[in-house]
C-alpha cells in the first residue's frame, strides 16, 4: 500500500454518529476505526506503555493490512540524552512485537529543547536503533534544526541511516485569527514545513484547521506533492490531527476526495466502502416458485 491515510487517535467518543455507527461502545473503537482508515499515528504510546495483552489484542482486532505507527514514549524521548534510553527503547520494540506486519514506522518525537548541539548523542541514538527490523522517523523541533548547516547535517544523517523525517504542518493553526479553540494545538511549535525525504517513506502530521474549507489551498498544495513523492516510489503515511478533534476524520476523509479529484493515484479509503454500502438499499428478492 503506497498511501495511508489516519487520525492521531483511534478512540474518540464525540466520533460515534459519524465515523463510527450510532451506539458504538469504546470497546468497539479500534475495530471499527481500523476497517476505515488504514493507519494511525498510535499517540497513545508517547503517554504510557501498553501491557502484553493489550499489544496482542491491538494486533487481534484490526485488520493484516492497516499499520499503527507508533510514537516513542515520551519517558525515553524527553528526560534528557538518548543514549541512556537506548535499553529502554529496545525494551519498548519488543513489547510491541506482537503487532508484526501491523506495526508500520515508529516515530521519535523530540522535545523543543532538544538542540544541535546534541548531535552526537543523536547519531549514537539513531545509530543504534534497530532500524533494519523496525522504520524510524525523526521529528525535530528545536528551531536551529531548520537552519543551515544543522538543517543539512541532519538531512544527511538521516539519509545515511535510512531514517524517515517527520514533517509537521502547522500552519492551518497559525496562519488564522486567534481562536480560542486552537489554542491547544498552538503548543506545537510553528516550525518551518521543509519537504524532504529522507528514507523509503515519509510521514506527515498535518494540523488542520476545524473550517472545513480553511483547509482547502493547504491540502491542495499536499495532493501535488504526494503525487510527486508516490510517482518517485516513496510510500506515504499522511496523518491528520485537529484542535477540535471531532473533525479529524472528516478532515482526512477531505483529503482522500481531494486525492482522487486530482487523479492520485492512492488505495481506496475503507470509510468510502462502508458509506457506500451503508447508502445502498439491500436488493430485494423475489421467491420463484416451483
Amino acid at each position: 500500500m503506497n498511501f495511508r491515510l489516519g487520525c492521531a487517535i483511534w478512540a474518540y467518543k464525540e466520533w460515534v454518529g459519524s465515523l463510527f455507527p450510532s451506539g458504538s461502545r469504546s470497546s468497539e473503537f479500534l475495530r471499527l476505526y481500523s476497517r476505515r482508515f488504514t493507519t494511525v499515528e498510535g499517540n497513545t504510546t508517547f503517554y504510557s506503555i501498553p501491557d502484553s495483552p493489550t499489544v496482542q489484542r491491538w494486533a487481534t482486532e484490526t485488520p493484516a493490512d492497516f499499520q499503527f505507527c507508533l510514537k516513542l514514549p515520551r519517558d525515553l524521548t524527553h528526560q534528557g540524552l538518548l543514549t541512556a534510553a537506548i535499553p529502554g527503547t529496545i525494551a519498548f520494540l519488543k513489547r510491541m512485537e506482537p503487532l508484526g506486519e501491523r506495526s508500520g514506522p515508529m516515530f521519535a518525537q523530540l522535545p523543543p529543547s532538544y538542540s544541535p548541539a546534541r548531535l552526537e548523542d543523536l547519531t549514537a541514538f539513531l545509530t543504534a536503533f534497530p532500524r533494519s527490523q523496525t522504520p524510524l522517523a525523526l521529528e525535530v523541533r528545536h528551531p536551529d534544526w531548520f537552519k543551515e548547516p544543522y538543517a543539512s547535517h541532519l538531512n544527511a544523517l538521516l539519509t545515511d541511516l535510512g531514517i524517515g523525517r517527520v514533517l509537521l504542518d502547522t500552519r492551518p493553526i497559525y496562519d488564522c485569527p486567534d481562536d480560542p479553540q486552537l489554542r491547544s494545538e498552538r503548543r506545537k511549535p510553528p516550525v518551518p514545513l521543509q519537504p524532504v525525504v529522507t528514507a523509503p517513506f515519509t510521514l506527515i502530521r498535518y494540523i488542520s484547521h476545524p473550517d472545513r474549507d480553511f483547509n482547502l489551498s493547504y491540502l491542495n498544495t499536499w495532493t501535488e506533492q504526494v503525487r510527486e513523492w508516490l510517482t518517485q516510489g516513496t510510500q506515504v503515511y499522511f496523518f491528520v490531527h485537529c484542535p477540535v478533534e471531532v473533525h479529524s476524520p472528516q478532515n482526512a476523509r477531505l483529503f482522500q476526495q481531494l486525492l482522487a479529484q486530482q487523479k492520485v493515484s492512492v488505495p481506496p479509503l475503507p470509510w468510502e466502502q462502508i458509506s457506500l454500502n451503508e447508502s445502498t438499499p439491500p436488493q430485494s428478492t423475489q421467491l420463484e416458485l416451483f
